[in-house]
């Protein structure tokens, strides 16, 4: 059996909080919006061509509320050729959605990620000793930790990656 004794005059001091390090969790940027997928084929004339008149009667006449402040992602599961000014004209439309990208689910979490890392750069890491913290819960890992990266090195005094208490050396900047 084991007895920790501790004296009342001396307070218990948490070192990690002492120091000047700043940590991030990417996580805590992340945008926690509903995802929407929006899938053209569903507006294909017999599943094989989009015409314009039906598709800007569908444009006029859609619930494009409904996307306010979600995550949209535009694809085409069929195999059909989508033509560039129907992307264009649902942008028009998608304005208050919180992002819009075209593409697959790795595209959709790839646009997140960076646009995590945008506001994030909001702060002031202007010669910041700074930790990353190295759980993420992203698909993309590499993707988001080397973005992470290439967005702090200008910045930074110091960057490490994993945990306040035990981390890695990762960029110090060169004195002079």
């Amino acid at each position: 059996m084991y007895l920790c004794l501790m004296s009342a005059s001396e307070p218990i001091v948490n070192q990690v909080a002492k120091s000047p390090l700043m940590s991030i969790d990417l996580d805590e940027y992340l945008h926690k919006g509903d995802l929407v997928d929006f899938d053209l084929k569903d507006r294909l004339f017999q599943g094989l061509i989009l015409r314009e008149k039906d598709f800007r009667e569908f444009i006029k006449f859609h619930d494009w509320g409904q996307y306010e402040g979600k995550n949209v992602r535009l694809f085409c599961s069929a195999d059909a050729v989508i033509p560039i000014w129907a992307y264009m004209l649902l942008m028009t439309k998608l304005t208050d959605a919180n992002l819009v990208i075209e593409g697959s689910e790795d595209d959709m979490e790839k646009g997140l990620i960076l646009q995590a890392i945008s506001k994030m750069m909001e702060e002031d890491f202007t010669e910041a000793k700074v930790v990353i913290k190295g759980c993420g819960h992203f698909r993309n890992n590499e993707f988001a930790y080397t973005e992470l990266t290439k967005a702090l090195i200008p910045h930074v005094a110091s960057l490490m990656y994993g945990e306040p208490c035990s981390t890695v050396p990762v960029y110090k900047k060169p004195k002079g």
